[in-house]
């Protein structure tokens, strides 16, 4: 039986409680090992146990860390070398590979370390594009969508740091400001979800190379990618004052287009035409990197007030199966198409992406909060 969230006598009262809330809900319904798509080492998974780990280093349960673990070691053999399913130089499949630093910190295990080594090979192997941009996927000649900022960059960041690696900081630094360079609009401050150096794909402008919408949750990664790759860096390090500056500006874009419910839509700047909708992942996104830049002190406080704004819409969104919070109107796994495409997207309960930027959103507004 379905329970609107709104009922005082199942509704958590923090971020942190709702946090615990999703991750206590998944760890029912999944076995670590069966998390979708099974057996595959993929960002679906990474995301939402990144998720899982934010919310045990708030709030010290063990069987959050040690669920982490358990998809880690179910993924991986002994020898430190990924089992079964994963796309070679495909960004998607580098991503998880930012929960072997926790594991490797905590346990100590040289096993982590062979695991880490072995995702890391995987980045010299990225085709790069003729401005030096890695592709998105191996088989999408010149094409660079932004989901790759957050697919490779935090993992190549924090290697490039505890590895003695700097010239894979250097290059990700660089990879944001190509990104940036290739797909921002003046006009409204935005991205676009992606940009095709060919300039053949089927959805690109012939003459630019651009997709031709702001899909939310491409535009999700992008904040919280960058300050992830803050967190490695130096405050004196070459281009970190324009990271920031960076972020400030396309966090302040953004905020012009939240809607009324405080969410934002599937495709951010058309909340107004026939077909679009709120969608909770890019929300989610949009609030955990508000609140974090509000914390880091890129964004003065008074966008916190956007920040609670966004968590309430989601809030008010969710349902309640018994004990199970069920977090809707995520867009399932989406490519780069036209504005018909995006607002025909399905919707999914419970999918990865959803619960893990939930996870972000409840852990970062915690921590802003409690700062």
């Amino acid at each position: 039986m379905l329970t609107k969230s709104t009922d005082p006598a199942v509704r958590p009262s923090t971020p942190l409680a709702y946090a615990q809330s999703a991750c206590d809900t998944m760890i029912r319904r999944y076995a670590a090992a069966d998390l979708p798509p099974k057996g595959h080492f993929h960002y679906h998974q990474g995301v939402f146990l990144s998720g899982v780990y934010k919310t045990y280093q708030l709030c010290g349960n063990e069987a959050y860390f040690s669920y982490m673990k358990d998809w880690i070691d179910s993924v991986f053999t002994e020898d430190g070398r990924i089992k079964n399913d994963y796309k070679h130089g495909d960004l998607d499949d580098i991503q998880p590979g930012i929960l072997l630093f926790p594991l490797l910190e905590k346990t100590g295990d040289e096993k982590y370390r062979k695991c880490i080594e072995f995702v890391a090979k995987q980045l010299p192997d990225v085709p790069l594009c003729k401005c030096g941009g890695l592709y998105h996927k191996v088989s999408l000649t010149g094409q660079m969508w932004l989901d790759g900022l957050y697919m490779a960059g935090p993992f190549a960041a924090e290697y490039a740091r505890k590895f003695n690696h700097p010239e894979w900081l250097d290059f990700m630094v660089k990879e944001i400001f190509l990104m940036r360079d290739h797909t921002r609009v003046p006009e409204t401050g935005l991205w676009r979800h992606a940009w095709d150096e060919t300039k053949t794909a089927d959805w690109c402008d012939p003459e630019t190379g651009l997709a031709p919408e702001y899909w939310g949750r491409s535009l999700g990664w992008v904040p919280v990618a960058v300050m992830d790759v803050l967190d490695q860096m130096k405050p004196e390090d070459a281009h970190y004052d324009k990271l920031r500056a960076l972020v400030k500006d396309l966090l302040t874009s953004l905020l012009k287009y939240q809607s009324a419910d405080g969410r934002w839509y599937q495709v951010i700047d058309k909340a107004d035409q026939p077909g679009n909708w709120p969608e909770n992942s890019c929300t989610c996104l949009f609030v955990a990197a508000l609140s974090k830049a509000v914390r880091q002190k890129i964004l003065p406080e008074s966008a916190l007030d956007a920040a609670k704004k966004g968590y309430e819409g989601v809030i008010r969104s969710l349902n309640w199966e018994g004990n199970d919070l069920l977090i809707g109107k995520v867009c399932v796994g989406t490519g780069v198409g036209s504005y018909d495409f995006y607002c025909g997207r399905p919707c999914s309960t419970n999918d990865l992406h959803g619960v893990g930027a939930f996870l972000l959103m409840c852990t970062e507004l915690h921590s802003v909060l409690a700062s």
